[in-house]
């Protein structure tokens, strides 16, 4: 394939990565009374570690000494990239719906930005300061159902706390990896992260098992985690990373706003769930948000 073939269907990937990671929305709704949140991602992951592993193996093993010296980082980067940010989801899904999903979660690289000013003292200009707080009243837009006027009235539900929670925690993974340098490529250290997660999600599972209510499991919930596994998981990373490569990261950043979209399709369309104005309304806040962020540079020094 010429490096001009190469590069379009890098752009056409675009429309496809959102797609890929709007499964994993469709698999925690289907979920819950099927499959349990922590051992659905063990499955999940188990699955991923085994596939990334075999394809980093030699990597991995050149590089045993720096992984060892680091284990910690990857027990953390586990516990907030796979324990948080895949079995709380989960937990969340079971009260919240897709669309609340998408939206809390589109808002996470305005977090980063944040974060990344906070921490890791990078330079921020105020069309971004502007877009933080539009993105961020867009999340709690949601979170109060458009019901400004009416807060006392509100029925909030926890999974969406568990969303927040999870953004919170892909925002700190995003950051560490900044500051946490590695020179494992992207595959062997999400192998090697991926490996770090299993244990506690191991712990989780055999929590779970001891819980009232806790579904047996079954072929139907197998499938559910293999999908996850497979479509959000490796493909969608993989995917990723390539066009990465060859078309740019803030080429390949649109598939940000292009999630929220997709989630909306797959809610209505094979969740039957209801689609209402705050919703519409909370995504012409974060997406534009996101947008003033990620794309205002810096001021040189």
């Amino acid at each position: 394939m010429s490096k001009l073939q190469s590069t379009t269907l890098a752009k056409a990937s675009i429309w496809l990565i959102p797609l890929l990671w709007s499964v994993n929305y469709y698999v925690a709704r289907k979920a819950p009374g099927v499959i349990a949140p922590y051992m659905l991602t063990l499955i999940r992951w188990g699955l991923a570690g085994v596939v990334l592993t075999s394809l980093s193996f030699a990597e991995i093993k050149a590089h045993q000494k720096e992984i060892k010296q680091n284990l910690h980082q990857f027990f953390i980067f586990g516990f907030c990239g796979m324990v948080v940010c895949g079995a709380w989801v989960y937990l969340g899904a079971k009260s919240t719906t897709a669309m609340n999903i998408a939206l809390i979660y589109a808002a996470a690289p305005v977090l980063i930005a944040v974060g990344s000013v906070i921490w890791l003292k990078e330079k921020f200009r105020p069309i971004q300061m502007i877009g933080v707080v539009i993105a961020l009243v867009g999340v709690l837009h949601v979170i109060v159902k458009g019901q400004w006027s009416a807060l006392s009235k509100v029925q909030f539900v926890i999974g969406d706390a568990w969303i927040v929670a999870a953004t919170l925690s892909w925002a700190t993974y995003s950051l560490l990896q900044k500051l946490w340098k590695s020179s494992l490529s992207g595959n062997a250290r999400l192998a090697v992260i991926t490996c770090a997660a299993l244990p506690m999600l191991i712990v989780g599972a055999i929590w779970e098992q001891f819980q009232p209510n806790t579904p047996p499991l079954s072929l139907y919930g197998v499938m559910l985690a293999a999908a996850a596994a497979i479509f959000p998981g490796i493909l969608a990373y993989l995917v990723y990373s390539w066009a990465q490569q060859l078309i740019g990261a803030s080429k390949v950043a649109i598939t940000f706003y292009l999630g929220p979209l997709y989630a909306a399709l797959i809610a209505w369309l094979l969740l039957d769930e209801h689609l209402y104005a705050f919703h519409l309304q909370a995504a012409l806040l974060i997406l534009p948000g996101v947008y003033f962020v990620s794309q205002a540079k810096p001021k040189s020094a």
